[in-house]
């Protein structure tokens, strides 16, 4: 039976850069206690599922006493992830309801969650849409022409303080400017509201987002993030909330352009309010319903609140995303050398999503090879599957691109984990190999981690350092001191490692041989790696416990047998390289 109110699950890891496959999604509608059970496919995708929602009425006048969407909740499990609860999902009537999860490996991998017995759930709560909730204050800001940047651009990714400005115990997300907008429009308005009124607010906190980056309000007061969370002072983002899908589309398409008065450079600081529990001087956000239904096009609606003289502005520098778009849309019969970076970054995105299909002869013709593949990118993130190359289809394919070669670089980091785990305090002014661990351990982590700011390797101890490190102690429940000791060294060993086994992540050759009598952190992983090979290859199951003992030579020689490497039972520079580079094709 055809519905026209869904709901779907998209999981991926190391942001977007690795799909989830065969994660297990138990859905339940709160209402009755009904479950319904969803998989994960190649590109981390479940089937679509047909949900129940209020008459879209509801959502359509600001005085209803009555909630406009209903609300399911669910729990996604996957071997070796935390799993995540989310409760309060929003699924309006008439839409589609797509709710993305960001998966983390479990810190130290399925053999801890075993040791365990207890599997870690991250929770998601999402609260209420913003529209009913109140503000007691309106947001800050520079309302005149505040010249800070020289330019406006569109940020890659923009952090998020979860809190007030000065709640030091709230952690900060790093997130995709359009993944951001996305989610602060499906937070703060309706997804059933008249295409122009969502585009008119959705200029509006494109503009008010951009308004904090280009004056750098929050680094310029001594702040580590752009922008916070707090309706009091920014804008209503909800970490881990689902969006909806036409709210997606309008970001994909718009999410370069923001209101600026003539003649001035700088984003407008595009204040507004919901308009019934709250005014303001700027934007009414109920009010752009009535507008939109009176035939106010997007621009008429923002001249009716911010004044006549405002106009749009597209900003034409992404940082730091790759090739600009060529200008025009790429599709079957185009030629050029954007065709080749088009079909090149497909082809290197399809290593990591398999579903995309390989394009035999990448040239400067857009081939029907291209479209399809063009086809397979857009239904799995969620573009419309027109087989053309436009804007939003180039800059996600682009960004895609650019995560999953940084993802790539790491495992080509040519920095070993050393047989013992290191002991020395390791503080601001610090400098060595040592330092370099420690800072790759941290940017490994800081992709799969969005509260670990990403850092540079570089072996000396500075500033950014010490952020990321007391970032990484907050997250464990560490004392933040910025120092990394006995405690730190283990935890960034366990998470680091828990990513390794459970994503497959290259991980480089210690530089001593491991056999029969070896112990340690690399004889575990080594281990975790045999045994994960044993599901696909007919290699003997072994304890995980980090020892080297006979059980886990026997399977070192029947790996070395069935590779063709001389059976000698030890895990030399060959042996390592192979194992890890099989575990890799089986991720």
């Amino acid at each position: 039976m055809a519905c026209d109110t869904t709901l779907l699950f998209q999981l991926s890891t190391a942001r977007e850069a690795l799909p989830v496959q065969g994660a297990r999604i138990t859905v339940t509608d709160p209402t009755n206690g009904k479950t319904h059970t969803l998989t994960t496919d190649s590109s981390g995708r479940t089937a679509v599922l047909c949900v129940t929602a209020p008459p879209v009425d509801w959502s359509l006048v600001p005085d209803s006493a009555e909630l406009p969407y209903s609300t399911y909740n669910a729990l996604v499990e996957a071997e070796g992830y935390l799993s995540v609860e989310i409760t309060g999902i929003q699924v309006f009537s008439g839409q589609q309801s797509l709710q993305p999860v960001e998966m983390n490996p479990a810190p130290g991998g399925e053999v801890a969650l075993a040791r365990s017995g207890v599997t870690p759930t991250e929770e998601i709560d999402i609260p209420p849409n913003g529209l009913r909730l109140v503000r007691e204050q309106a947001p800050q800001g520079f309302p005149g022409d505040v010249m800070t940047l020289s330019r406006v651009f569109v940020p890659t990714y923009i952090t998020v303080h979860l809190g007030a400005p000065n709640n030091t115990a709230a952690r900060n997300v790093t997130v995709s400017f359009r993944d951001y907008i996305k989610n602060v429009a499906s937070s703060e308005i309706y997804p059933t509201w008249p295409e122009n009124a969502l585009r008119a607010n959705i200029l509006a906190q494109i503009t008010f987002a951009q308004n904090r980056i280009f004056t750098e309000w929050y680094p310029s007061q001594g702040y580590n993030f752009n922008i916070t969370n707090n309706t009091n002072y920014d804008q209503y983002f909800v970490y881990g909330r689902n969006i909806f899908t036409n709210i997606s589309r309008i970001v994909d398409e718009i999410y370069d352009q923001y209101i600026r008065r003539q003649g001035v450079l700088n984003p407008l600081f595009a204040q507004y309010c919901n308009g019934t529990t709250v005014t303001c001087e700027g934007l009414s956000q109920w009010g752009t319903v009535s507008l939109a239904n009176n035939g106010y096009t997007p621009l008429g609606i923002l001249r009716y609140y911010y004044g006549s003289d405002i106009q749009l502005a597209t900003a034409s520098e992404q940082r730091p995303i790759g090739s600009s778009y060529p200008g025009s849309p790429l599709r079957v019969g185009s030629t050029g050398e954007a065709v080749r970076t088009l079909e090149t970054q497909l082809n290197r995105i399809r290593r990591n999503y398999p579903a995309i299909p390989a394009i035999s002869n990448v040239d400067t013709t857009f081939t029907a090879e291209t479209q399809a593949a063009v086809r397979a990118f857009q239904r799995i993130f969620n573009l419309t599957p027109d087989g053309i190359v436009g804007p939003a289809t180039w800059n996600k394919i682009a960004y895609i691109y650019a995560a999953v070669l940084r993802l790539a670089q790491l495992g080509s980091e040519d920095i070993p984990l050393p047989g013992e785990r290191p002991s020395n305090l390791l503080r601001q002014g610090s400098t060595g190999s040592e330092v370099r661990l420690a800072q790759y351990l941290l940017r490994v982590i800081s992709v799969y981690y969005q509260q670990v700011p990403p850092i540079e390797v570089d072996g000396i101890f500075g500033p950014a350092t010490e952020n990321a490190v007391r970032a990484f102690q907050r997250m464990q429940g560490l004392s933040a001191d910025g120092i990394i000791g006995p405690l730190t060294w283990q935890a960034l060993y366990d998470v680091f490692l828990g990513i390794a086994e459970t994503t497959g992540l290259g991980v480089a050759y210690p530089g001593t041989p491991l056999r029969s009598g070896s112990r340690g952190d690399n004889v575990l992983l080594i281990q975790d790696y045999l045994n994960t090979i044993a599901r696909a290859y007919p290699l003997p199951l072994i304890t995980a416990d980090g020892i080297f003992g006979p059980a886990t030579e026997n399977a070192v020689r029947a790996f070395q047998r069935l590779f063709g490497l001389t059976e000698d039972g030890i895990v030399g520079p060959r042996t390592w390289e192979r194992i890890v580079a099989v575990r890799l094709l089986l991720r």
